[in-house]
């Protein structure tokens, strides 16, 4: 079984990375996608404990250390490619490595501000010689569906990217199921955590879900994402 788990750790984990870790050593998912990662004080000890875990192959993006970005750690041998002209202001929110058979896009994309990179990635993906699975924070999902008022940006972006032939990962497995990756503190939830993957690999999907209870227990705001392959 080869498992991609994606999770939004919270301003770098900070006091929490212990916590973190844990959970991530208890599950030993293949590759572990963290966004909101940070290369500061707190995103070594991270890396350091991720490694004794035994995530030999670690990658991050070329971000300022209290910015958040990107962290890719597999415990298979992976290459990696960062993203410098993704766009002029937040380069640092994706980051790729490449298995034999498909490559994985790790993603943290800005909360409503402006920027250009979903028309990266969909030309990016577009032009890949190999099948892509992309997962992350997408800090965007369809209006009325992943979430109950019509707030998001770029949902024409997903739209297009579903058009290329990249597929929601867990509305292909679950439908019309109603659950929520984030909830303000009102109490409305939104699902802005997402696997789009290529269609050509959804016959190898066994699931995609969230994990909820690392949410509800305050180890993070968001609930991690896992996709299991076999």
């Amino acid at each position: 079984m080869f498992t991609i788990l994606s999770w939004n750790i919270l301003q770098g984990g900070g006091s929490r990375a212990m916590q973190l870790l844990q959970h991530i050593g208890d599950l030993k998912p293949t590759v572990c996608i963290l966004s909101e990662f940070r290369n500061n004080d707190s995103g070594a000890a991270i890396r350091l404990g991720l490694l004794k875990h035994g995530y030999r192959h670690q990658f991050v993006t070329d971000a300022p250390r209290d910015e958040n970005s990107v962290l890719i750690a597999s415990l298979m041998a992976c290459s990696n490619q960062i993203h410098p002209l993704s766009d002029p202001v937040f380069s640092g929110s994706i980051l790729s490595v490449h298995f034999e058979v498909f490559s994985i896009m790790g993603v943290y994309l800005p909360h409503k501000k402006k920027h250009v990179l979903f028309d990266y990635i969909l030309k990016h993906v577009q032009q890949a010689e190999k099948p892509y699975i992309i997962a992350g924070d997408f800090n965007s999902g369809l209006n009325r569906i992943d979430q109950e008022g019509s707030s998001f940006w770029y949902e024409d972006k997903l739209k297009a990217l579903d058009a290329q032939g990249y597929k929601d990962a867990f509305r292909h497995k679950h439908l019309e199921a109603k659950e929520y990756s984030w909830y303000s503190h009102q109490g409305n939830g939104y699902r802005y955590d997402h696997t789009y993957m290529h269609e050509s690999l959804l016959p190898v999907m066994q699931d995609c879900r969230y994990i909820h209870d690392w949410r509800e227990a305050r180890y993070s705001d968001h609930s991690p994402m896992l996709l299991l392959l076999g």
